[in-house]
C-alpha cells in the first residue's frame, strides 16, 4: 500500500492532488480504504501492517479482484474440460447471453 504514504514535503499542490491516489472519489473500495487507514492509523504503519493485515487485504482484493478473476478462470476452465469430455453439448459449452431488457 505504498501509494499511502505522506508525502516527505507538504505543499499546497500535494494537498491539492492528494486524493488522486485514493478511493475515496466515488470508489467502490471506498469503505475498505477507510477501514484500513483508520487502522493504521490507530496502531502505526509499522504495527499496522500486522494487526490490520485483515483489513488491508480487503482493500487489495477490492482493488485488484485477484480472488474474483481467479474464481471466473477456474469456472471458465471447467465449464472447458466438462464440454471436452462429453458432458455438456456444444449448445450448452456458454451461458446464453442475458436478454437485452434484463435491467
Amino acid at each position: 500500500m505504498a501509494a499511502h504514504i505522506a508525502p516527505a514535503f507538504r505543499t499546497p499542490m500535494t494537498d491539492l492532488v492528494g486524493s488522486v491516489m485514493t478511493h475515496q472519489t466515488g470508489s467502490r473500495c471506498a469503505d475498505f480504504e477507510m477501514r484500513a487507514m483508520e487502522c493504521l492509523e490507530a496502531y502505526g504503519v509499522q504495527r499496522g501492517r500486522v494487526r490490520c493485515v485483515d483489513y488491508l487485504d480487503d482493500l487489495r482484493e477490492c482493488t485488484f479482484k485477484i480472488k474474483q478473476l481467479a474464481r471466473v478462470s477456474e469456472m471458465r476452465v471447467e465449464r472447458h474440460r466438462q464440454w471436452l469430455m462429453g458432458e455438456r453439448s456444444s449448445e450448452d459449452h456458454y451461458a446464453p447471453p442475458a436478454r437485452s431488457d434484463a435491467y
